[in-house]
């Protein structure tokens, strides 16, 4: 089943259950889809759903920082419980084990020396680990072995 087959199917299970804080965080994931088709013009990737899907969680959890700066906390919790809610669509995240393997391996693939690589590696990293990893602790992990 398509990831975007799987979000329609769970709106509809929620809608029926009752789960109102699921139902408008999937429709808004929907209308994000849907929204960057007809930008587009056409019908997105497996992986174009993936990357649309970790926009909105990191909408999501900027928007709680927000929140919780400025003294709103029940709003900070409905942000961080859409996060979560939608967080299940993405791939089982990537062991920090592994990741250190496979930012190695970008480094050696497209021969980093230097900072100015940083790019091509992050390019490489993102290509094996979408929707795996967190690709600011990647930028963090590929800065520092980069800057050695």
């Amino acid at each position: 089943m398509s990831l975007k087959t799987r979000i329609r199917s769970d709106t509809n299970t929620a809608l029926r259950a009752g789960e109102k804080l699921r139902v408008s965080t999937l429709r808004m994931l929907l209308a994000a889809i849907q929204q960057r088709e007809v930008d587009g013009r056409e019908v997105l990737s497996e992986d174009v759903l993936l990357g649309i899907v970790e926009k909105q969680i990191k909408q999501r959890r900027e928007a709680a920082t927000q929140y919780e700066n400025g003294a709103r906390a029940e709003l900070a919790e409905k942000e961080l419980a859409e996060a979560e809610i939608l967080q299940c669509y993405l791939p089982e995240p990537l062991p920090d084990s592994d990741l250190q393997v496979l930012i190695e391996a970008a480094i050696t693939s497209v021969s980093a020396a230097s900072m100015k690589d940083m790019g091509k590696v992050m390019t490489a990293v993102r290509e094996q680990a979408q929707g795996r990893v967190d690709m600011g602790k990647v930028s963090q992990l590929v800065k520092d072995r980069l800057s050695n």
